[in-house]
């Protein structure tokens, strides 16, 4: 920490305090959720419809955002991501109906999906790489941060103020757009290949492209960061219907359990994305989703309520732990004149994958009844139980680049397309 230069540290500040306000958003709709469902006369699993557009419209807006950074650089796009999902977030404050609401959310999820590949990418480039493994690590505990900002809102201004409110602080995000303005400069990495990327024709040339190079490279990403979204949705989204259904936790107790649970994710994330800087990324990674894996029985055969909250604390840190690496990992693995699109893309749409984890727990937890009720606890633990092995074989099939220069791989990257124009002109 003491190596890293002011700039270095405003500018991950900023891509932390938006990736965490942006989870913080779209958690506000999870915990609102019976509320608008009362404001709108609907039932609960309509409005849920909400989460799910969504979460379809991330790797839309990764890929817009994503192309925009790499023509543009990193900062301004971020900036316009931010105050577009802040004013998106205002308005669902205002919604009048569920039309309404749904619309603005699908806005919200082109935003979302934006925000964390222009995040990581400016953080990334502007760090050295001996720092990359620590602050990959806090950077990706953003998401469990804003869960718990947004429990903490929730029990302070639900009750109180509404669900309208809720929406309407969620727009605070803004003001991180005005720190970015006057203290964030801009990727020296960008900056470094802008004449690389001025060769280009148009987003849809640069769409083309990246595929015909680096499909066999994203295709594996994918199927990665699919493994990842099944392992943390799957421990995470059905987790708190298991302690109220089967396990007849209270209210407090749940929020209680939660909050120590992702505890244990952000205390996870900065200790195992700070050990792989050392250990590698491939070993951390697979460390953690060994010693996730051993600790799962202590929440799908439940023995008292104290070990199955210290087991999900152990369980979330490492498997949040391996997640740490991610931000990391994937800016080091994407080509130099893609890192705005690669990483955010590859992460949004393994996302997408995973975003039917919860319903199918859900069905089979249903299917395998115990004691007369869905047995959540053992499908929980099957599904991430297959999804720690399927991010354990991607993991240790893929490449690692931990120890790369972004500085000097843009430079190189720079040299090689001068020698292609020099070609193409001298022909």
């Amino acid at each position: 920490m003491r190596s890293l230069e002011r700039y270095q540290v405003l500018t991950f500040i900023a891509a932390f305090l938006g990736w965490t306000l942006d989870a913080f958003d779209f958690f506000t709709v999870s915990f609102a959720l019976p509320y608008i469902a009362e404001d709108f006369n609907m039932k609960p699993s309509d409005i849920a419809a909400s989460i799910t557009v969504t979460l379809f419209l991330r790797p839309v807006g990764a890929l817009i955002f994503g192309i925009l950074a790499d023509k543009y650089g990193r900062k301004y796009p971020l900036m316009v991501d931010i105050i577009l999902y802040s004013a998106v977030e205002l308005a669902s404050g205002f919604a009048p109906n569920f039309q309404v609401f749904v619309a603005l959310r699908a806005i919200f999820g082109i935003a979302m999906g934006g925000e964390w590949g222009l995040g990581a990418a400016l953080a990334m480039e502007a760090l050295p790489p001996e720092a990359r493994g620590l602050f990959s690590g806090i950077l990706q505990q953003g998401y469990p941060t804003g869960y718990i900002i947004a429990a903490i809102f929730y029990y302070a201004v639900i009750s109180t103020l509404g669900w309208r409110a809720m929406f309407w602080i969620g727009s605070f995000p803004a003001l991180v757009v005005v720190f970015m303005r006057f203290f964030v400069p801009e990727s020296k990495a960008w900056e470094k290949t802008r004449e690389t990327r001025s060769t280009d024709h148009n987003m849809f040339h640069d769409v083309k492209k990246v595929f015909k190079e680096y499909w066999l490279r994203i295709i594996h990403t994918i199927l990665l960061m699919a493994g990842f979204g099944f392992t943390s949705h799957g421990t995470q989204d059905l987790f708190p219907t298991f302690l109220k259904t089967q396990l007849s936790f209270s209210p407090e107790e749940i929020t209680v359990t939660t909050i120590i649970a992702n505890i244990g994710s952000i205390i996870g994330g900065t200790t195992c994305g700070y050990l792989s800087q050392y250990l590698g990324r491939r070993k951390m990674v697979v460390a953690s989703m060994i010693l996730a894996g051993a600790f799962l029985p202590l929440i799908a055969i439940p023995i008292n309520k104290p070990l199955v909250t210290f087991g999900s604390f152990v369980v979330y840190f490492f498997v949040q732990g391996a997640f740490g690496v991610v931000p990391a990992h994937l800016n080091e693995l994407s080509p130099p004149a893609y890192r705005g699109t690669f990483p955010g893309l590859t992460y949004q749409l393994g996302t997408l994958i995973a975003s039917s984890s919860a319903q199918v727990e859900a069905k089979l937890g249903e299917v395998f009844p115990k004691n007369g009720l869905p047995n959540y606890g053992l499908t929980i633990a099957i599904m991430s139980a297959c999804a720690m092995v399927v991010v354990i074989v991607f993991m240790s099939t893929g490449g690692e680049k931990k120890h790369v220069n972004f500085m000097e791989e843009s430079e190189i990257s720079l040299e090689d397309n001068r020698e292609v124009v020099e070609t193409k002109n001298a022909q």
